[in-house]
């Protein structure tokens, strides 16, 4: 298996998660008794990644803390410093000695998702972006109608449910990417692939359908914790602890 390199976006105040991240910085907020950040390094040496970076910001010193330099988790760990908010992509600029290739992920993730198939399914489509994917379903509480261009009612569906492939915050890129991102300005995802979709770059979705949970808010924690509790084995194998 080659060594991989990745980089958790742990930046963010997490203001949606309060009151949790008052006092605690998101990524170290526990999944029972472990940070769903130790959750997520431990998926990731499983999976062959030896080195991590970890972009930090609000309440960096204790993120420093739990995760140390890394050696626990069988992991070469470093960090990057955001001294004012960059977004989800823009903190890419400052990580030093980027390969060829690398992940990128949100640090608030549960998921049994297999890293190395969405590695192997970016390297073997030639896309210098994979975005992971899920389907969400949405099902509205009112009837839709729909119309002609007279007002004519063509057809109506009584709480129809929607279906959408969301982002699942986890990403492999290839370092040419890096010549779109500014130094030091905020710049999200969609910039990063509004710009190379402009410049007909190939950008690739990789579909997932196993387990996923991002812990946005109190009640996705709360399904985070019931969830990790009954299924624990299947994020954190023997293996992995």
């Amino acid at each position: 298996m080659s060594a991989k390199r990745a980089v958790i976006m742990a930046g963010g105040a997490g203001r949606r998660l309060a009151p949790y991240t008052f006092v605690i910085p998101k990524p170290i907020v526990p999944i029972g008794t472990t940070p769903i950040l130790e959750i997520v390094l431990r998926q990731l040496a499983m999976r062959g990644f030896l080195r991590v970076t970890v972009a930090v910001g609000h309440l960096s010193e204790i993120v420093r803390a739990v995760a140390g330099d890394g050696s626990k988790f069988g992991l070469e760990l470093d960090y990057v410093d955001e001294d004012k908010p960059l977004g989800t992509i823009g903190p890419l600029k400052s990580v030093p000695d980027l390969p060829d290739r690398f992940l990128v992920m949100n640090a608030d993730i549960l998921t049994d998702l297999d890293y190395e198939a969405l590695w192997s399914h970016h390297e073997r489509l030639r896309a210098v972006a994979t975005v992971a994917t899920y389907v969400r379903t949405t099902q509205l509480q009112l009837g839709v109608i729909e119309s002609d261009g007279e007002g004519h009612i063509t057809s109506f569906t009584e709480k129809p449910v929607l279906r959408h492939k969301v982002s699942m915050g986890i990403y492999v890129f290839n370092r040419e990417i890096l010549e779109y991102i500014p130094q030091d300005t905020y710049f999200g995802l969609d910039q990063l692939l509004s710009a190379l979709l402009e410049t007909r770059q190939l950008v690739q979705s990789y579909t997932f359908s196993g387990r996923w949970l991002d812990m946005g808010t109190p009640d996705d924690y709360e399904r985070a914790q019931a969830e990790f509790e009954r299924e624990r084995e299947v994020y954190l194998p023997e293996r992995a602890r």
